[in-house]
């Protein structure tokens, strides 16, 4: 489908662009068992806070200069408090390169959040240290990883940390509607019991000043913080995960402000 100058694929979990490292068996890091999904020494801190400090200090000023940057909804994070202290699973619209940083930066938690990631990202050239230090966790790509990569988030769980998963899967830079949802995301807040946090990455015209930083037809952005989704308890998973899904697409849809073109559950799950 065309929109614009840009062209996406009809499938929504196709790739716009491959990514570099095809097969990960030959790059630098294997993401089996062996893999370090957890990690919690002194080394791994310092680099989480410089990690911080660059970010704070570079991307998030630049993306203000060059995206207009705002955010939208900081409240909300006043006032569940309560139920977000024992941590929560956010998800977002995945529409931009830097877009993970982007979430972290307006819920608050760059030290304290862990990005589920595809492993074969951490194996292109000078990635891995950013990704690894903003809290990217990559997926197993065996069965013995899943498992330790399933300990890992219970670790995290324990801890109070976050988790951030992108549920349409795959990137596709500036897309104006919401693409179906995979369901990892919500059946780990039916795990873990703590709240969905919806995050939904808008898009306005660029206007302005703001035409002396970027092509006319590269929007700007605001990434909106909505009310979260919460799991019920005793409620059966299977349902409880379809539902979590439906509402919290329903909430972002809605403040996107579109007529959207795709429904919350992929069509491969309805057969």
């Amino acid at each position: 489908m065309k929109i614009g100058n840009r062209i996406y694929p009809d499938s929504p979990f196709e790739r716009m662009m491959k990514v570099k490292v095809e097969d990960s068996s030959k790059g630098r890091y294997q993401f089996d068992e062996n893999y370090p999904y957890y990690e919690d020494g002194l080394w791994y801190r310092f680099n989480k806070l410089l990690c911080s400090i660059v970010l704070n200090c570079l991307a998030i000023p630049y993306m203000k200069i060059a995206m207009g940057l705002r955010v939208k909804g900081r409240d909300v994070l006043k006032k569940y408090g309560k139920e977000l202290e024992n941590g929560a699973v956010t998800i977002c619209n995945h529409v931009y390169l830097m877009d993970a940083v982007v979430a972290t930066w307006a819920v608050r938690k760059f030290r304290r959040i862990h990005i589920i990631m595809y492993a074969k990202h951490f194996n292109n050239p000078g990635f891995h240290w950013m990704l690894h230090s903003i809290g990217g966790v990559p997926i197993a790509e065996n069965i013995a990883g899943m498992r330790r990569f399933d300990e890992a988030f219970d670790k995290f769980h324990e801890q109070k940390q976050w988790i951030h998963v992108f549920p349409e899967e795959v990137r596709w830079d500036y897309y104006p509607y919401l693409r179906p949802f995979r369901k990892g995301a919500f059946s780990m807040a039916y795990k873990y019991q703590v709240p969905i946090l919806p995050l939904v990455i808008t898009f306005r015209e660029r206007k302005g000043l703001y035409r002396l930083f970027g092509k006319s037809d590269t929007p700007l952005m605001t990434i909106n913080i909505l009310e979260p989704v919460f799991p019920q308890k005793g409620a059966r998973r299977k349902e409880e995960v379809i539902r979590m899904r439906k509402e919290a697409h329903a909430k972002m849809v809605e403040r996107m402000g579109v007529d959207n073109i795709w429904s919350a559950i992929p069509e491969d799950e309805l057969v």
